[in-house]
């Protein structure tokens, strides 16, 4: 499968000093000192998971959260309450740096969509606007050609 390191308890402990560990959690600290005032909030939330980004006005990504990631899995990672806990999750990390208001671009139809922006404001970060970007059709894929006998 390919080489493995092995790790001796010196470099463990430099490791777990970092917060590089595996099983250390890693709290989202400010980008060198960095404060951002706006961002925006990408919501994509599909019927089998929700996925939440803030990024800085140019589009460079500060923090971001699913609801995989916050331990949910299966069918109950589309629920519009593992929507709300991923926002609050990602208002937490937007706090830390100095966040205080966003801009908001929705893509998906999944049941997550209103509720993970309503775990979000609800750490008191506010909204400036809410833009639906869920891509749609227009006429479909081509049907297939019918059968030569």
């Amino acid at each position: 499968m390919g080489k493995k390191k092995i790790v001796t308890a010196e470099e463990a402990e430099e490791k777990k000093a970092e917060g590089t560990a595996p099983g250390v959690a890693v709290v989202a600290k400010a980008t060198k000192g960095r404060r951002f005032d706006s961002g925006v909030l990408c919501v994509e939330s599909t019927y089998n998971n929700t996925k939440l980004v803030l990024t800085d006005m140019k589009g460079g990504t500060l923090a971001w959260a699913t609801s995989g990631s916050l331990g949910f899995k299966g069918a109950k990672k589309g629920t519009p309450f593992a929507a709300a806990k991923v926002g609050e999750t990602l208002a937490a990390k937007a706090a830390t740096l100095g966040v205080k208001e966003v801009r908001v671009v929705i893509k998906g139809v999944g049941s997550g969509r209103e509720s993970a922006i309503r775990g979000f404001i609800s750490k008191g970060i506010n909204l400036t606007t809410i833009r639906d970007m869920t891509p749609v059709p227009h006429n479909g894929p081509k049907p297939p050609k019918p059968r030569r006998t």
